[in-house]
């Protein structure tokens, strides 16, 4: 983590993303080029079953200001300008899309020492409202997600979380889905050297009474290639490698298949991310 508590998405994000960044069942093609004067285009294709789902974005950058345009398949135009610093710790984020008329939103993030905040409204006559805040270290934090919908008058999101960092580990704490789902996660970095960490996530429901735990591990077989695995108390595993076979550029492969069920269930993903 770097200097101060972050924001509230930043509570358990090094768990998550051990346990679920990169693993998909898709296949996925990604290509991204650079203008001569800097502007990134990037191509990306997705094969979801049968459906195959494409986009092409544009991003621009200005001294503090970028903005990123992306088209998709159905013809929608997602526009987000992101204003970075214009006061020490404040970041600015504008974005809609066309044609939904409701899509507008502003997005404040103010980062310090001692507390992260973050707050957004909808650019309607009844607008949607989120805050976040966590106040703490870089050691100990605490925070809390609201969302309020004026329209029905009623909270349609209620989080809270607590993460501590030490030396080479992480904890959180977290209860989410309106006070529902009890959330416990740890991170634990192995070897730095080889990039080689562990890690766990339980959760409860409570209006289920079920229980979810998955661990997992990564380890850097060298330093451009990368393995991964997990599995959790429904005898679901999962894996994969990654390679980066020139800067920038990755290739992933990843399975999972149902120990319960094996002969039915394994499905395999793929994922090609080019840079120049």
């Amino acid at each position: 983590m770097g200097k101060g508590p972050g924001l509230y998405a930043d509570i358990g994000k090094k768990a998550r993303d051990l346990l679920y960044k990169d693993y998909q069942s898709d296949h996925k093609f990604t290509v991204t080029t650079y203008t001569s004067t800097g502007i990134a285009i990037s191509s990306a294709g997705t094969k979801k079953g049968e459906q195959f789902l494409a986009d092409v974005s544009t991003q621009v950058k200005n001294k503090n200001i970028t903005t990123d345009f992306k088209v998709d398949t159905n013809s929608n135009l997602r526009t987000t300008i992101t204003v970075d610093e214009p006061a020490p710790g404040l970041k600015t984020i504008f974005s809609f899309i066309v044609p939904d008329q409701k899509s507008g939103k502003v997005e404040l993030q103010y980062q310090h020492e001692y507390a992260g905040i973050s707050t957004s409204i909808g650019l309607t006559a009844s607008p949607g409202v989120n805050f976040s805040g966590v106040l703490g270290t870089n050691a100990a934090s605490v925070g809390v997600d609201l969302s309020f919908d004026t329209a029905s008058g009623t909270f349609t999101k209620i989080n809270g979380g607590l993460n501590f960092t030490h030396s080479d580990l992480i904890a959180s704490l977290t209860i989410n889905d309106k006070l529902d789902t009890l959330t416990a996660s740890y991170y634990h970095s192995v070897s730095p050297l080889t990039n080689t960490a562990v890690g766990a996530e339980l959760s409860h429901s409570f209006s289920s009474n079920e229980n979810t735990l998955t661990i997992g591990t990564q380890h850097a077989l060298d330093p451009l290639t990368t393995v991964k695995a997990r599995v959790n108390n429904y005898g679901r595993a999962s894996a994969l490698i990654q390679h980066e076979w020139r800067p920038k550029s990755l290739f992933t492969i990843s399975g999972e298949v149902d120990t319960r069920a094996i002969e039915k269930s394994a499905k395999i993903g793929l994922a090609l991310a080019l840079k120049p």
